[in-house]
């Protein structure tokens, strides 16, 4: 038996609340003044906070692992991120209300610009409008509607973002992504990772081809990248692991994929963070689990945009007394991964880690930051951890044994 095995049969249904944000990206390194973006910035309510709660750091995967998105989500819901592997397709394709069968295989596809030697000059093709978007996305669906017998569907996400799911009988995924992950590269094409999935590896790499047929008078979004091409995992629920009734706040498809794929709510949302906590309070008396999620911090941590990041935290730290109003039982405030702002990536430094109850042995911690947290009581432990220790501080685990 595993821990996630102990868990759900230790889980008890309760009336208490627990809300988890997400200030995706938010962990930094030292670099204006010295300071990472969270020591920078004013976050009076966050470090009030702070000096209230137990803290401490978290590993999404393991010591110097870099995490994407999804398995970094996926440690902080209590699934094992190793063994859950999804593909980041299916996040998408979920997030945009793209209901997946069992012979769809989906991909999570960029908008791109290459030169006119066949360079990658930006793989977010300028972070195109969302509604340019859909007039590409639109156009591809005009010229790619079925390659061989397989259906292609295709639709616009946010800003450069698509999804492309293929339908057809024995797909296979096991494919590379078609993305070299950096300018200045030509066009990758994907790749079989097992036998079974040549075939399949076939129709997706006709189908970089018609795009790039389809778009090269399109500037600056002329070509298209692929990732997390993968088929539905069916992993358990929230519910049936963790007896939760669950609800997500967030603006982005792939965070609402995340959501739907371990069983939450996605409840109707605005599109700043202010909208998302009116959400949560009108919301809040519905459910008894909330995922909340920040998505700017990441964004502006990749566009290696110290500035823009630190304002970021500030407008959330100014949306704290509306999440205190509300008197969860436990808050938890953490980051999925780390985006430092100086590496305009993700990285594998561990992630600040906030909680919140009654029932907590409060630390020495005095502002909300990773440096402060080094400090905290709780260490520094795996992320998937996250989830036990917040059903036990809501009283919802029985206790183990004789």
């Amino acid at each position: 038996m595993n821990i996630q095995d102990i868990i759900k049969e230790l889980s008890i249904s309760t009336e208490s609340k627990i809300v988890l944000l997400v200030a995706d990206g938010v962990g930094d390194l030292p670099s204006k003044e010295g300071k990472t973006t969270l020591e920078y910035a004013n976050t009076p309510n966050l470090d009030e906070l702070a000096a209230r709660s137990v803290c401490g750091l978290t590993d999404p995967i393991s010591r110097g692992i870099t995490p994407g998105s999804g398995p970094a989500h996926v440690s902080l819901f209590g699934y094992d991120p190793i063994k859950c592997q999804i593909g980041r397709g299916v996040l998408e394709a979920l997030g945009i209300d793209i209901e997946l069968t069992k012979d769809d295989l989906a991909c999570r596809g960029n908008f791109a610009t290459i030169d006119n030697n066949g360079l990658i000059t930006d793989r977010r093709a300028g972070r195109i409008s969302t509604e340019t978007n859909q007039k590409m996305c639109s156009l591809l669906q005009e010229s790619i509607n079925e390659i061989d017998g397989v259906k292609v569907i295709i639709k616009p996400g946010k800003e450069h973002r698509f999804v492309v799911v293929f339908r057809g009988k024995e797909l296979e995924d096991g494919i590379s992504d078609a993305d070299p992950q950096l300018t200045g590269k030509k066009i990758k094409y994907a790749e079989a990772l097992r036998p079974e999935s040549k075939e399949s590896v076939r129709i997706v790499n006709q189908f970089i081809d018609k795009a790039l047929e389809a778009l090269k008078e399109q500037h600056p979004a002329n070509a298209v990248l692929l990732r997390g091409i993968a088929k539905h995992p069916g992993l358990p629920s929230m519910n049936e692991l963790f007896k939760l009734k669950p609800a997500a706040i967030a603006t982005y498809p792939m965070y609402r994929g995340l959501a739907k794929l371990v069983g939450m709510d996605v409840v109707d949302t605005g599109e700043t963070i202010a909208d998302e906590f009116v959400a949560l309070k009108d919301n809040y008396q519905q459910y008894d689990f909330f995922y909340v999620h920040i998505k700017k911090t990441d964004s502006y941590g990749e566009d290696g945009n110290y500035d823009a990041k630190v304002k970021i935290i500030e407008e959330l730290d100014g949306c704290i007394p509306q999440l205190l109003e509300l008197n969860p039982d436990v808050i938890a405030i953490t980051g999925d991964h780390s985006t430092p702002a100086a590496l305009s990536a993700h990285s594998w430094h561990p992630n600040p880690f906030l909680l919140y109850s009654r029932y907590i042995r409060v630390d020495e911690v005095k502002h909300f930051s990773e440096n402060e947290f080094v400090r905290g009581g709780l260490g520094r432990f795996p992320a998937m951890e996250a989830i036990p220790l917040m059903l036990a501080n809501a009283l919802k685990l029985n206790k183990y044994g004789a």
